[in-house]
């Protein structure tokens, strides 16, 4: 048997698949929709069989030994290699040190807050402080495996960005660097500061766009049709690919039994919903976990394409509409015509054929209740970004319609650092949110620095006495008592 620290001698055979009309299409380039009928691609092992040959404990214990390798290229999502792209060379394999995200149960005050038993996976603590380094170690992996194929001696990757994905892609482009130069697009005003910062400071070009997400979006789009780019948006199918590992590491942290999970993830361009249904169904096939958990999508009132897809209960009735988004504070998840959607479908079926109706549902939430969501885990000792607080109202939304059970646990998608989104938490505070927000901020969650002695008083007293009478204010402030 491969040892942990060997690199797996295992190839497979990967190959483009259109779920619009079955056609296949080989991968010794980028493609991002089929060829033939402009259909959404998805990647398969056409050898995924020859895993089954392995039994479902061996590959336990291999997985459970590469948790503690030092074999770089086998350190970050590439830890589960025969499942995601085994076609890639060690010698092509980027880690920065993505991946293996801990998953921190909540506090004990906030689960009986909640009413639950749940826990974030972190994946703020990746490089770039989200979920998007998982898919881009996958998509960057393969794009220099074709460089080195072809020769080329120049590519231009691409993204269309809220801010996390361009955040991920000018890192790791940055850091490949030779042939390959990063250009990301964004909607103008769009994007926090703290998410613009990172592009520009690893060297993308950055280029604004008035509008929102989907007009980025489009530009790229028609940049990848027309002309030699790489999209690392998540058309790209290799994203997808990575993203898997995080359905990978949940169940790895479970000790492989997943069937009393309820796994929570926002929607925005419906890429990481896709990705974690693919990766549990991907363990499940080799027997390596007996049973799924439930999926749990969640999204805004404000952008909300797949919740009123599936708010239709008869299949036969429902109808997809892209929809008109308004101003979000989960940044991420304001697309209103994810190009995913096919994929989403495609899995929530083979889940729901295997679970029943409850294995994959949509909840929607309210704005209010997301941002103050974040603050709620956050004063609990969390780093929830807002996209993490959109699924704990998701969770606190499915409690209040009977669609958790107590003897579930849940884990919550925290796709990103709580410092991303900071300016949001100071629009709380401040009581500054534009009024298409919808957010009433409540008093008792503000907070905000005080003063403890005017500069004026301390100019006036000498040094000594200035340090008594802070220590003296800060002491009746508190209400602190002598020793």
């Amino acid at each position: 048997m491969t040892q942990a620290h060997d690199f797996p001698a295992y190839r497979g055979r990967m190959e483009y698949f259109c779920l619009g009309c079955g056609a296949t299409h080989g991968v010794d380039e980028l493609l991002y929709t089929c060829p033939g009928c402009g259909g959404v691609l998805l990647l398969r092992d056409t050898r995924f069989d020859e895993l089954k040959k392995t039994p479902a404990q061996a590959w336990r214990d291999i997985f459970d030994a590469r948790a503690a390798t030092k074999t770089n290229a086998l350190r970050g999502v590439f830890r589960f290699y025969e499942l995601l792209a085994p076609v890639v060379e060690p010698r092509d394999i980027v880690h920065l040190g993505e991946a293996n995200t801990p998953i921190v149960m909540a506090s004990e005050a906030l689960q009986k807050e909640i009413g639950a038993c749940f826990g974030f996976k972190n994946d703020g603590q990746n490089p770039s402080a989200s979920f998007k380094d998982r898919g881009m170690a996958c998509a960057f992996s393969y794009l220099r495996a074709l460089i080195r194929k072809h020769g080329w001696d120049q590519v231009l990757t691409v993204c269309a960005s809220t801010g996390d994905t361009s955040a991920s892609a000018a890192l790791y482009a940055a850091y490949c660097g030779g042939p390959i130069t990063s250009v990301v697009i964004l909607p103008q005003g769009k994007v926090t500061p703290q998410q613009l910062a990172q592009p520009l400071g690893n060297g993308a070009v950055v280029l604004e766009v008035p509008g929102v997400f989907d007009d980025c979006m489009k530009v790229v789009e028609h940049l990848a049709d027309n002309y030699r780019v790489a999209l690392l948006n998540s058309k790209n199918a290799w994203r997808i690919l990575g993203q898997e590992s995080y359905a990978f590491e949940v169940a790895q942290w479970r000790d492989w039994s997943v069937e009393d999970l309820c796994v929570f993830a926002p929607i925005g361009n419906a890429g990481n919903v896709t990705a974690i249904m693919a990766g549990f169904l991907k363990l499940y096939e080799l027997g390596i976990i007996e049973g799924l958990p439930r999926i749990f999508g969640v999204q805004s009132c404000h952008a909300d394409p797949v919740y009123r897809y599936y708010a239709v209960d008869d299949p036969k009735e429902r109808t997809w509409k892209p929809v008109q988004v308004r101003p979000s504070v989960a940044q991420a998840a304001m697309i209103g015509n994810p190009v995913s959607f096919p994929r989403v479908k495609h899995y929530a079926e083979r889940f729901e054929a295997i679970r029943g109706k409850e294995g994959f549902q949509v909840v929607q939430v309210r704005e209010q209740d997301i941002i103050e969501g974040m603050l709620a885990a956050n004063r609990r000792g969390h780093i929830a970004c807002t996209q993490g607080g959109e699924c704990l109202a998701g969770l606190r939304r499915a409690l209040e319609l009977g669609l958790v059970s107590g003897e579930e646990t849940a884990i919550l998608d925290a796709t990103a650092h709580h410092l991303k989104f900071i300016g949001f938490q100071q629009m709380y505070y401040d009581n500054s949110y534009p009024e298409p927000y919808e957010i009433e901020p409540r008093k008792d969650l503000a907070n905000a620095p005080e003063t403890v002695i005017e500069s004026e008083e301390r100019d006036r007293l000498s040094a000594e006495a200035y340090i008594v009478e802070a220590a003296e204010r800060i002491v009746k402030r508190l209400g602190l008592a002598k020793k």
